[in-house]
């Protein structure tokens, strides 16, 4: 097994290691993810991993793959177990924005636009969870999304060849995680002291 591949492996249990709570979460009642968000961020991670494949990410791409799969699996839980389907018409705009870009990538063919447009795509994804988090900083898993931006630099540096293609996607996904943690503890804060 070479280091990447040995990145790789330990990113792929990162995944599993993040996910399994927040699945348990979801069953138990006391996570609610937003069908939306989780709907685009499957989408996207799928199409993604299909273009680091085709631009020679190779055992970096792994988890983002098994992430796509288990991201598909958390949209559908939402949705039979009426996690949060309130929709406003800001999670439209966010819906809509994300599949409507999804023809370009088509249009170019290129892995490269397919993981810009698709990393747009799949950040527009974190707008209906941010307005919730906002209003109920507890509906969401902290030490999910901060074990997802630690596994996303793993994937970096599990990736067998650099590029725009192969390294926006999990950097800025990354990136996004330690925004929401930092909100999520942000509000949590606020409201514990104007509870007081």
């Amino acid at each position: 097994m070479s280091f990447k591949e040995f990145l790789s492996a330990v990113a792929i249990t990162l995944t599993f290691v993040a996910f399994y709570p927040y699945l348990r979460g979801i069953l138990q009642g006391q996570v609610k993810p937003h069908v939306f968000s989780w709907v685009i961020w499957g989408s996207t991670t799928l199409v993604v991993f299909l273009a680091q494949l085709q631009a020679g990410g190779g055992a970096g791409a792994w988890p983002i793959g098994v992430s796509g799969a288990i991201t598909l699996l958390i949209a559908v839980l939402a949705y039979f177990r009426r996690a949060d389907l309130r929709i406003t018409r800001a999670d439209w705009f966010f819906l809509i924005a994300a599949t409507s870009s999804l023809p370009l990538w088509y249009a170019t063919s290129d892995p490269t636009w397919a993981v810009v447009v698709l990393t747009l795509v799949d950040l527009l994804g974190f707008g209906p969870t941010v307005r919730k988090v906002y209003a109920a900083p507890h509906s969401e898993s902290l030490a999910f999304f901060g074990l997802l931006a630690a596994r996303n630099g793993l994937v970096v540096m599990a990736l067998e060849s650099y590029s725009v293609a192969t390294v926006l996607f999990p950097a800025a996904i990354s990136a996004a995680c330690l925004l929401l943690v930092c909100l999520i503890l942000y509000r949590r804060r606020l409201l514990s002291a104007t509870s007081r």
